[in-house]
């Protein structure tokens, strides 16, 4: 098997450490001491740098640095609504496409989701939670809106986690992702849609335990 390029593997480990929450939304990001942990030159570090803010998840600051991004609360708003958008439409094209093997697929992933709410497991549903949205992206059978559904996801993946560390909101996106699997497995688009719309959208009393989630981080 090929050596993966170096850009290649700093862009991954830096994107994964971010989505992680290793790197929080406005950490700077040294350049020196990256050139040090992954033993390369600065070249492929600038390069994964730039790649990474071309997706949304780094902000280079003129003579400061570059930055994990965060935005604003009304940046923030703006954003959790087109993810909404976006994965609605997921939700919709998925009930009239998946196949039998994906939907034994994502109610494997929805019943490893249950054990970790169940126990209270953070962490690991956090990362079951992306492969849950993930397997809904793929039943699509949309490669375009599958790519932009996972750049988005991964942009505010920081975010996502920080969310569900509010009180009960680990239960309450359990309880959601449910019916999402229900309407889907049902076959109903529209539906779907609608659950997957009202899991992702962050307003009212969810968006202030979000901006206070992040205040708190």
């Amino acid at each position: 098997m090929a050596a993966i390029p170096n850009t290649l593997r700093i862009r991954n480990a830096l994107e994964n450490a971010i989505v992680e929450g290793v790197y929080l939304p406005g950490a700077r990001l040294d350049p020196e001491a990256l050139e040090r942990e992954f033993e390369v030159s600065r070249t492929p570090i600038r390069e994964a740098l730039h790649q990474l803010q071309a997706s949304g998840l780094v902000r280079v600051v003129p003579k400061r640095g570059t930055f994990v991004t965060e935005w604003t609360p009304s940046e923030l708003a703006e954003r959790f609504e087109v993810m909404a958008e976006v994965e609605a439409s997921c939700g919709r094209l998925a009930a009239r496409r998946i196949t039998e093997a994906e939907l034994a697929a994502l109610e494997q992933v929805h019943r490893d989701c249950r054990r970790h709410a169940e126990a209270g497991e953070v962490e690991a549903y956090y990362a079951r939670n992306s492969d849950f949205h993930h397997c809904i992206y793929r039943a699509t059978h949309n490669a375009f809106l599958e790519r932009e559904a996972s750049r988005l996801h991964a942009m505010l993946q920081p975010y996502r986690r920080m969310q569900l560390k509010v009180r009960n909101r680990m239960a309450r996106s359990f309880a959601e992702h449910d019916a999402v699997v229900a309407h889907i497995r049902a076959g109903d688009a529209q539906a779907a849609a609608t659950a997957l719309r009202d899991h992702v959208i962050v307003q009212g009393d969810r968006f202030h335990d979000l901006i206070a989630a992040m205040r708190k981080g």
